[in-house]
């Protein structure tokens, strides 16, 4: 079994909210943010070993508040476990509105399951590091 390293003291990914993203209430779109969940679990998942991988299950999202535009949004990825070829991921989205000096806000959470695959598409398993 491969050793997780220990989270970054870092998001894996920081966007600032534009209006080209935002659906008719004028917040943006639940999908503009899961695609950037899968990026960052994506970004965690690469800094454990993997090296070609593809997204096998999102689960437990949890939409909290709405994203607004404007806002920063910082998408902290971890690593809950590592499997012989998949990855576990949680992924928590948080909010610095503007004008709101040092508060975030908790707007979305995720768990992300990723496979390691070779170039053939099949299960790869994960290379320990030494």
């Amino acid at each position: 079994m491969t050793n997780i390293l220990p989270a970054w003291n870092e998001p894996a990914i920081r966007v600032l909210m534009m209006p080209r993203d935002t659906n008719a209430h004028g917040t943006i779109f639940g999908g503009v943010i899961l695609s950037y969940i899968d990026q960052a679990g994506a970004i965690e998942a690469r800094r454990q070993g993997c090296v070609l991988m593809v997204t096998v299950t999102m689960d437990k999202v949890v939409f909290h508040h709405p994203v607004q535009v404007g806002d920063l949004v910082s998408f902290w990825a971890e690593t809950v476990r590592i499997g012989t070829t998949s990855i576990t991921v949680n992924v928590v989205v948080k909010a610095h509105r503007p004008g709101i000096e040092r508060h975030e806000d908790t707007v979305t959470e995720a768990q992300v399951v990723y496979v390691n695959v070779g170039e053939n598409g099949k299960p790869l398993a994960i290379p320990p590091r030494g």
